[in-house]
């Protein structure tokens, strides 16, 4: 009997097993990484398929986009100059990870295989690719991968250089990013071309193509020099990324300065150029501006007329009439204060009643 009853137990047992294994087997797929899948695995140009996602950071901003010469093995080969930016979808994920977002089918400009690739925004770099097979759109062999160079990053990437007065007046500023790559495979690497992007705030980079000219043998290293320039009156926190392979090998931080330049040149055209028509009107206004009587035009500055010089007279000939030649007073023998006759004696009243003065008589 008891032999019975553990022979009843072991397949017990066993399920019991099992549906741990599948409790704990949960946790472990998803952290495995980011998953997308597709409600089609096929549509026209036109329609419209959803795609869900589990397992990415929870409220991270994504961006969805059809991509063409693409494998979930080999990630997206040309880059997202493969893809239909611009029917591409933003969406945020919820508190768990997790999504769902209808995405327009559209052809990328390049032959499929075609994927939808989803990659992060901001943050730490996650993505991941489902195949979709766009309808009506050509298909071609994805291009050799090279198994004999692998190029990896040796040190950190930095900006050099610096602004020029034309960038403190809206010109694009510009950078030169500096590392150091090394060959770590076993074939010879010649121009390789980095793809180099500017994002600015949560928006997705610009990218650019760079090549590098040189030729980088097995277990050698190198210094690779690749300008970066932003657009005319850019200002403020940027972010420029490196990428190479359809992988991004590294980010650099950049804070471009306001361009004050541009602000001082409006504030004084605000100020020259009202001064310059109110001096062209007052012109104006003087040109056409009646003339006086005489005919002499009219001075913008006239000039008052200055008072004559006149020196007080004496009181005894202040109701006499003036003098046709009028002349100083200490020239005149006969203008000296008191004196109307011209005497230098005392004067005395001539008056009837006074007594006859005898005046002596010469000799006839």
């Amino acid at each position: 009997m008891s032999g019975k009853v553990r022979i009843l137990r072991l397949p017990a047992l066993a399920a019991v097993c099992a549906l741990l294994l599948l409790t704990l087997g949960g946790p472990a797929a998803a952290a495995d990484g980011p998953v997308v899948k597709l409600s089609a695995s096929q549509a026209g140009t036109g329609g419209s398929i959803t795609a869900t996602g589990t397992g990415w950071r929870p409220h991270t901003l994504l961006m969805l986009l059809v991509c063409g010469q693409a494998t979930p093995s080999r990630g997206v080969v040309g880059g997202t100059n493969s893809c239909a930016n611009g029917d591409g979808r933003a969406v945020t994920t919820d508190a768990q990870g997790a999504f769902g977002k209808k995405v327009p089918v559209a052809e990328p400009p390049v032959p499929c295989p075609c994927v939808v690739h989803v990659a992060t925004v901001t943050g730490t770099e996650a993505e991941a690719d489902a195949v979709l097979q766009v309808a009506g759109h050509p298909v071609a062999p994805l291009p050799a991968e090279d198994t004999g160079g692998r190029l990896s990053i040796l040190s950190d990437t930095r900006l050099t250089g610096s602004g020029s007065l034309l960038t403190w007046f809206g010109a694009p500023p510009s950078r030169s990013l500096v590392f150091t790559v090394g060959n770590s495979g076993t074939g010879v690497i010649k121009d390789p071309v980095f793809q180099v992007g500017s994002a600015h705030g949560v928006f997705a980079p610009q990218w650019d193509d760079r090549q590098w000219h040189g030729t980088l043998a097995p277990g050698r290293r190198a210094e690779v020099r690749l300008p970066v320039e932003l657009s005319a009156g850019a200002h403020g926190d940027y972010t420029v990324s490196l990428k190479y392979g359809g992988k991004v090998l590294a980010e650099q931080p950049w804070g471009v300065g306001r361009p004050w330049g541009v602000t001082l040149f409006w504030l004084l055209l605000c100020v020259v150029v009202p001064a310059a028509l109110f001096r062209i009107g007052m012109a104006v206004v003087d040109r056409v501006r009646p003339r006086r009587p005489g005919g002499a035009p009219r001075s913008s500055h006239r000039r008052l007329p200055r008072p004559a010089l006149r020196l007080p007279l004496p009181r005894s000939r202040a109701a006499a009439p003036p003098p046709s030649t009028p002349t100083l007073p200490w020239f005149a023998p006969d203008s000296v204060p008191g004196d109307p006759a011209g005497r230098l004696s005392a004067p005395h009243p001539d008056s009837p009643t006074s007594p006859t003065t005898p005046t002596r008589k010469g000799p006839t």
